[in-house]
């Protein structure tokens, strides 16, 4: 029987996302997200959640531009520190060791070492409360060669992503594959 936990949000996983932008002075910053995800298949446009205290919050707004860096167990330590410390304060990619790479066709940067990087144009932001939410467009996606499967795409289990436990405060690997998308439920067709 379920048992009433209050108001939450236990969706799992979150991922550990490291949002870019240039900050009100035009130096690169960031901050690591985990409300964000993709929300639309044509165009594709991705959108993330930033609070209202962030420093990046500034270079977003004004520039209407951002880039989504996917984090990996290999960047973890580089990935959290975004979210530990203000660029306020510190600079993010010096301290990290990171690389700041200019993207294409945005007004943001992109870390060269993590292994997918989104370019995304922002088309819409909502003031939710704590958050403002940012829906972004994907103009150019990036992602380190050896990543990628047989097709050039993105293969999880080469880039080995980062995912979140919020209320755990705990860094997840992705796990085994446990069945194939568009076919367990057919089982249940007919019926």
């Amino acid at each position: 029987m379920k048992k009433d936990i209050g108001i939450c949000t236990p969706l799992y996983p979150a991922p550990a996302l490291v949002v870019t932008a240039y900050d009100g002075k035009g130096k690169p910053g960031g901050l690591m997200v985990a409300w964000g995800g993709v929300c639309n298949s044509e165009p594709p446009c991705v959108s993330v959640a930033v609070a209202k205290t962030r420093h990046t919050l500034e270079g977003i707004m004004k520039r209407k531009a951002f880039c989504v860096n996917v984090s990996s167990e290999e960047v973890m330590g580089e990935a959290d520190f975004f979210g530990l410390v203000s660029g306020r304060d510190v600079d993010k990619f010096e301290t990290a060791g990171l690389t700041p790479r200019k993207g294409n066709l945005v007004d943001a940067p992109f870390i060269e070492e993590f292994p997918v990087s989104l370019e995304c144009e922002v088309v819409q932001s909502m003031d939710l409360g704590s958050h403002f939410l940012f829906v972004g467009k994907v103009v150019k996606t990036w992602a380190g060669e050896e990543y990628l499967d047989e097709k050039g795409y993105p293969d999880p289990l080469k880039v080995k992503p980062l995912i979140f436990a919020p209320k755990c405060g705990t860094y997840y690997g992705l796990g085994r594959a446990v069945g194939k998308a568009y076919g367990e439920g057919k089982k249940f067709r007919g019926k």
